[in-house]
């Protein structure tokens, strides 16, 4: 981070300091046993088990199936079972159903099943319940807890970190305490143009990060600027043009609904040229990408020039919950700053030990890495579509053509979904494809032979990644 950007963070832990505003987290001690923080307890394996295919292999009811096939919408209700005066009965609903093979899923590593994982939830859920319930502030932030953030924090290479109720949360929180460091030191009135901080955001950033900028415009102490997705050259222009001091630059690693990675040494280099802060939402790399699974910037050999990680729990590491890898000064003025965080309950300690497990797990099964880039390899081979991650983006054009795609699918035993505006802009409607360690290569030659019927993979602009559909 640049020395402005260190004085300039000081400067507004110094006036809430004066406001006394600064928060503090106080963790509350619940456990006994150190033991349940060191991954003694954890236990890992060499290969796919059984359980790893429950990620994969999914069932919808019968009603639901028709439903999809005919595009009805749906609000999700459960048929439940019902007695002779209409009163719920105990017995569980038949699993009988549609068997699908899921390839729509964000679950990368398969780990939402894995025996440690879910051992360690039920440990701690056993112990401790649900926890002292609270946001982290008040009562919610414990042991649990504090063992995650370090763990995650030394995976990201970074001094500290802080936990969020989610990853939107987590962009959220920070972007608005971004804002806040123009706010501060307006002190009460509506920043000036040069006071406020200017956000350089790819135009394909995620909906958390554009609802945080909204917001920061909102209140008036962020301006943002839209460079073109992964556009280097127009970045580069707009932060020369740009003549407010204090600049951020904000992607994702790795786009959610494309597939495709941030120029990570460009962005490096533009760094180093313009001094502005760089933060990257890695919710999609994070466990999946670099030796250690560190994540993108891991993989690219950047990690040093990113200045702030954002990522998710609710992806490769099979649980839930958002986290914000940062400085020890990031940390406390997001803690006292950030409205998602301050105003949101903290995530259940079972969450945080399964979590906890999860980032173990991750790091040291990491032929779960591997797996993927073979089943990435797989599709390459049998398509020719030329992807670059486990997120395989196949843009069909109109909402009429992705849901008949999506159909057709459906009816082959594949629950992949269309994509559709909002998510993504008009006639740019698509099939959104994820590949998982839990996948087999026979998996994945299931699923092209149920494309090509669909698809014409000879079609392929590969400028631009799309397919033509045949529908």
């Amino acid at each position: 981070m640049s020395a402005n950007w260190d004085e300039w963070v000081e400067a507004a832990l110094s006036k809430l300091e004066s406001l006394k505003l600064l928060r503090s987290l106080r963790p509350i001690n619940v456990s006994n046993n150190s033991s349940n923080f060191d991954g003694h307890a954890y236990h890992v394996f060499d290969s796919l088990r059984q359980w790893d295919r429950t990620s994969v292999e999914v069932t919808i009811s019968d009603s639901t199936f028709r439903n999809w096939l005919n595009d009805i919408p749906s609000c999700g209700a459960i048929e439940v079972p019902k007695g002779e005066e209409g009163n719920v009965v105990g017995k569980s609903c038949s699993r009988s159903g549609k068997k699908l093979l899921l390839f729509s899923g964000n679950d990368y590593l398969g780990l939402s099943a894995h025996p440690t994982i879910r051992m360690a939830a039920a440990k701690a859920a056993q112990e401790h319940g649900m926890g002292p319930r609270g946001s982290a502030l008040i009562c919610g932030y414990t042991d649990y807890h504090g063992h995650l953030e370090a763990s995650l924090a030394e995976l990201k290479k970074k001094e500290d970190c802080l936990l969020c109720p989610t990853g939107f949360a987590a962009n959220m929180a920070f972007i608005v305490a971004v804002g806040s460091i123009a706010s501060l030191s307006a002190s009460g009135r509506i920043p000036a143009r040069a006071e406020k901080v200017a956000v350089f955001s790819d135009a394909l950033n995620h909906a958390s990060i554009i609802d945080g900028l909204r917001l920061g415009e909102r209140l008036h102490c962020i301006e943002t600027f839209v460079y073109r997705h992964c556009d280097m050259s127009h970045l580069d222009a707009l932060l020369s043009d740009c003549t407010i001091s204090k600049k951020v630059v904000v992607t994702d690693s790795l786009f959610s609904m494309d597939g495709d990675f941030a120029p990570m040494t460009e962005l490096a280099k533009l760094r180093k040229k313009h001094s502005f802060l760089l933060v990257i939402d890695d919710a999609h790399g994070t466990f999946t990408c670099g030796e250690g699974g560190g994540g993108v910037a891991q993989e690219f050999d950047c990690e040093s020039d990113v200045d702030i990680c954002i990522g998710t729990l609710s992806k490769a590491a099979g649980c839930t919950g958002g986290f914000i890898a940062c400085s020890k000064r990031w940390k406390q003025l997001v803690m006292s700053r950030g409205r998602s965080f301050i105003f949101s309950t903290a995530m259940p300690i079972p969450m945080a030990a399964a979590a906890h497990a999860a980032t173990f797990v991750a790091e040291k099964e990491g032929w779960r890495r591997k797996a993927i880039q073979e089943r990435v390899q797989d599709f390459r081979d049998l398509t020719g579509i030329p992807i670059t991650s486990h997120i395989v983006s196949i843009i069909v054009g109109s909402e009429e053509k992705s849901l008949l795609a999506s159909r057709h699918m459906l009816k082959s035993g594949f629950h992949v979904t269309a994509i559709r505006p909002p998510t993504v802009p008009p006639n740019s409607c698509r099939l959104r494809i994820t590949l998982s360690a839990a996948h087999t290569r026979k998996d994945v030659k299931k699923l092209a032979d149920a494309l090509s019927r669909c698809i014409n993979f000879q079609d392929i602009d590969v400028e631009n990644t799309e397919l033509l559909a045949k529908l």
